[in-house]
């Protein structure tokens, strides 16, 4: 695992892209064949989680705390291609605090970009965090790896929209917030991409034109002292995970204090870092 993460540290470049733009892109972080074993699983999850809220079906939805559903997902949380930047990002105080799954069905029959827009949604993630951290910009606290399942290579594909630079102010840098403010851009990635962002960038979803849904699993890290934003249902792996997959899942051995004043066991990432 050491020489995996060495082979995927985040490059100085890299950090200089994120810190500048607030958002980055590892292409390839998912092989075709994790790509066609996560399909099949994500579709399933979505109709079930369809037919259990009654949702219509050319909804655009969102399903949260998925990581627990199967196993293949906890696979993604140390995934080499990822997590080197993770932790290059963030450092080694840190947990998964929110998985969730986006999928954006094709529009319906008679539906068009030109009639009826991209349908936008502009906003920055974690919510109350927004409103109760005053300075100007708000600490980073959070980042979150979306893996790109499918392809949103070309723009109309419900392609993740960003505003580069804007997690360094607060207030939205447009007038709308459906709108498509100056310098927003479409991200354009093939499937098995991996999309880094700073959760204070202002982004959007939008919808998708295209002839096959649109699937995105979102992982969100953040330092340990944060509360999750999801139940975190993973008791059922923590006995056959070793002790950096069960720092991720949220363990602290010594407690509550282990949060804010971790000790080596309530941070083996730490140890492990210092090791490669």
């Amino acid at each position: 695992m050491g020489g995996q993460a060495l082979a995927h540290a985040l490059s100085p470049m890299e950090r200089d892209r994120f810190e500048r733009d607030g958002f980055l892109i590892v292409e390839n972080a998912l092989t075709a064949d994790m790509v066609a074993d996560l399909l099949p699983l994500v579709d399933e999850i979505d109709r079930d989680e369809r037919k259990r809220s009654n949702a219509d079906p050319d909804a655009r939805m969102n399903h949260y705390d998925v990581i627990g559903r199967d196993p293949r997902l906890l696979e993604l949380i140390d995934l080499p291609s990822t997590f080197a930047k993770v932790w290059g990002l963030l450092g080694w105080n840190i947990q998964l605090y929110h998985t969730h799954l986006t999928v954006n069905p094709t529009a319906p029959p008679g539906k068009t970009l030109e009639a009826d827009g991209l349908e936008l949604g502009w906003h920055q993630d974690s919510g109350q965090i927004n409103f109760d951290l005053e300075t100007t910009p708000r600490p980073r606290v959070s980042l979150k790896v979306g893996y790109f399942l499918s392809d949103t290579s070309e723009p109309g594909r419900g392609n993740f929209y960003v505003l580069p630079g804007s997690h360094l102010r607060n207030d939205f840098p447009g007038t709308k917030r459906d709108g498509l403010p100056y310098g927003a851009e479409p991200v354009c990635v093939a499937p098995g991409s991996a999309v880094f962002f700073d959760r204070r960038l202002w982004h959007s979803g939008s919808a998708n034109y295209w002839h096959e849904p649109r699937r995105v699993l979102f992982y969100g890290y953040a330092y340990r002292w944060l509360r999750p934003r999801d139940d975190m249902q993973v008791a059922h792996y923590l006995p056959n995970c070793g002790p950096i997959r069960q720092q991720l899942l949220g363990a602290s051995p010594t407690g509550g204090r282990g949060y804010t004043s971790p000790t080596a066991k309530d941070v083996p990432l730490k140890a492990w870092i210092e090791s490669i």
